[in-house]
Order: C-alpha cells, then structure tokens, then sequence
C-alpha cells in the first residue's frame, strides 16, 4: 500500500484563479480593486521571503498590495502607528503583520489593534470568537487550507474521527472548529495527551501541527488514514534524512542537503505515512502553498465584506 499525495499546487491554482476572477468582477462592477498591506518588522531571512511570496501572488491576481518594512529597532509605538493608520485608510481592505517580530514588540498588543475587518490572517479575537460561535469570519489561512484540501480532493469529512495534534490559535484550536463545523467528530491531542499514539491509531483524518520534525510515525497512523501535515522543519542531518524518507525519496533529499545545507520535513515521517495511510500531503509542497492562496481568498472577502458588496 501506498499513500495518495495530495499536492497542494493545483488546489492552490485552483483557488488563486478563482480570487483573479472575482477581483476582475470588482472591479469591473465597481471600479476598485481589493487591496493588501504586509507589515515586516526587521531582517529575519524567512520573513523577508515569505512576504515578497504574499506580494508577488497578490499582484499576479489583481489584488493591490503594498509592503511596508520598518527596521528591526523600531519601537512598538511606531509599529502601532503604522497599524492605525492602516486601519484608518479606507482604500486597504487586508492588513498583516507578519511574525514573528523582533523580542521587544508585543506581538499580541500589535495584532488586536488591527480592525478586525482587515485581519486577512484571522487571528484576531473578534475574528476567533465568531469561529467559535460559527459566524461568518475571516478564518486562520492555514486550517481553512487544509478543510479545502480535503473538499477539493473528494475526502468525506462529516461523521468521520478527526484528531488535531496540536492547540495553537494559529493552527491546531481553528482546525478543530473547522473541522467541528463539517460534522467531524473531533480530538484536540497536546504534549500531555495520555496515551497519544493510540488517539491518533483511531483517526479516520490525522492533522499534524506541532513543529516537531517527523514525531508522527507508523504508531500514530490507522492504515487507510488522511493525514495532513502541517508542520515546516529543516533537517540538516543526512543521517537524520534516512530515518525519515524512503528509497524513492532519500536521494533527491541527500542531494537537496548538500547543495542548500538543509531539506524540508514536517511533522509526520513521510516514509512511514507513504506507507501506510491512505492520502498524505507533502512537504513541502502539500499544506503551505494553500496558506498563502487563502490569504487572497481572505483579502477579496474582506473587501466584499467591509464594502459591502
């Protein structure tokens, strides 16, 4: 047995050309065009390419954006004027501030300060707290992926055992929400779950999101199971590697080692989920190419929403 990849790429395309066509219904309707502002605070390198990612996609769409990058000393007071002044601006209909910030900036105080009908991450409280409640939102990017990945590749959610490894707001506490609102029956596992490989054997849909490279492992995997990784962890360790990838994979990933120094692993070992669940997204190329295309999707339904059109 051999899993199903489930490739995040045609989705992603898929959902990206669905927001092109509504940005040019907008604006050929309305004369505007939805617009985001990506918010940097200093030099961290994967920030820097995960904002020019966010920028670049929102461009080729139509959608306006904007980058305002301060330096890594700038104060908290700076960055909150910044985030008001966004909120003020009628003409920006997505603000995201992206983290993580430099130590001395209170990453909670910034990010309740965004209007709420600007918060294309979701991650507001007022956005949460109607999640919760099963109001229309605007919805954490990477969980709302992940239900997408699901529907888009014909997985029956409703009346199925679903366990979240993992409670961030960020990811694992929205995932269980969505997951609860199309009918799953839900586990939320942390690290005092008792017993956690046996919760896990159980799941008919398995999603991983830990930040712990590869602790997923056949133990943990009904054969037969969706599992879906979240997780982004570089493994630098060619000895590592082969604990981790099959014969098929283990190659391409020494060779990828060598040449940047690191390869991409999530929290789920790969080699053991190929070779016993039933679908299994990649890594990379799985999960992380929806998180970026349902931040368009977010921006565009927030400038429906605050518009209201």
């Amino acid at each position: 047995m051999s899993a199903i990849l489930l490739s995040g790429k045609p989705i992603a395309d898929a959902i990206k050309a669905e927001v092109a066509d509504d940005v040019r219904a907008i604006k050929e309707k309305h004369g505007i065009s939805p617009c985001l502002v990506v918010v940097r605070v200093g030099e961290d390198p994967a920030s820097a390419v995960y904002v020019g990612s966010k920028v670049k996609t929102a461009e080729e769409l139509g959608i306006i954006s904007e980058h305002v990058h301060l330096d890594a000393d700038a104060s908290q007071e700076k960055v909150i004027e910044v985030v008001a002044g966004l909120n003020a601006r009628d003409d920006v209909d997505g603000i995201l501030v992206q983290l993580p910030m430099p130590k001395h900036i209170d990453e909670r105080t910034v990010l309740e300060l965004i209007d709420p009908e600007k918060d294309v991450d979701g991650f507001h409280p007022v956005n949460a707290g109607r999640l919760l409640q099963g109001h229309e939102a605007l919805t954490p990017c990477t969980p709302a992926g992940v239900i997408e990945v699901l529907k888009r590749s014909g997985i029956a959610i409703a009346g199925k055992n679903a366990v979240v490894v993992g409670r961030s707001n960020i990811v694992g506490k929205p995932m269980a929400i969505l997951l609860l609102q199309e009918n799953a029956t839900v586990t939320i596992c942390h690290s005092r779950t008792a017993d956690l490989a046996d919760v896990c054997s159980r799941a008919d849909i398995l999603v991983a999101a830990i930040g712990r490279t590869g602790f997923i492992r056949r133990e943990h995997i009904r054969p037969g199971a969706a599992v879906i990784d979240v997780g982004i962890n570089n493994v630098t360790d060619p000895v590592a590697a082969a604990d981790l990838f099959g014969p098929d994979d283990i190659e391409k990933r020494l060779a990828t080692i060598e040449k940047r120094g690191f390869t991409l692993v999530g929290d789920v070992n790969p080699r053991d989920a190929m070779e016993l669940a039933g679908y299994f997204t990649p890594v990379p190329g799985g999960i992380g190419l929806l998180t970026v295309a349902m931040l368009m999707k977010n921006t565009v339904t927030a400038a429906r929403s605050r518009r209201r059109i």
